[in-house]
């Protein structure tokens, strides 16, 4: 499935009721979406995740495309270049769950909202199943997400892990 969804372009209904502002077209940001896994650059996606991203240093390349295969994923790519430039894996069932995970921006690409326009399109995308509940885990971005709509668990205590903390 490819989808090249503008999370500008989604209509309000479509969007969680605590939802912000429109955020700038990707046109806008010069990205474009694809959820097309064959269009993935695994070798970058591996590298970024697996030397600059905190929860999956050292991760092995085996490890990253077992991931990939098993999962949703969103790629932002540059519209002169086509070089990837964005990364987000969802873990759901399109029904009513979703793990947002191994959300990653190139270095280079920071600073211009492309974060909150990858958020936003996860979320929107997700919107027309009927997904219930969006989870994600987060050191450092809170600020990102909660330009989506993503608030603190209401009920921590109700919530246990199994596993790596």
């Amino acid at each position: 499935m490819t989808d090249r969804t503008d999370p500008a372009t989604v209509s309000p209904a479509a969007s969680s009721a605590a939802a912000p502002a429109a955020v700038p077209r990707l046109a806008e940001l010069g990205v474009e979406a694809d959820t097309d896994p064959a269009r993935l650059d695994r070798a970058r996606v591996h590298h970024w995740l697996s030397t600059d991203a905190y929860w999956a240093l050292g991760r092995s390349r085996e490890k990253q495309d077992a991931a990939i295969d098993a999962s949703l994923n969103f790629g932002l790519y540059d519209i002169s270049s086509g070089a990837q430039v964005a990364y987000a894996r969802v873990i759901t069932d399109r029904a009513t769950f979703a793990w947002l995970c191994d959300v990653y921006v190139d270095p280079a690409a920071r600073g211009g909202g492309l974060g909150v326009a990858l958020a936003t399109l996860v979320r929107d995308h997700l919107a027309p199943y009927g997904v219930r509940r969006i989870l994600l885990a987060t050191g450092d971005a809170h600020g990102v997400y909660a330009k989506v709509g993503f608030e603190p668990l209401a009920a921590p205590e109700r919530w246990m892990s199994y596993g790596a903390q």
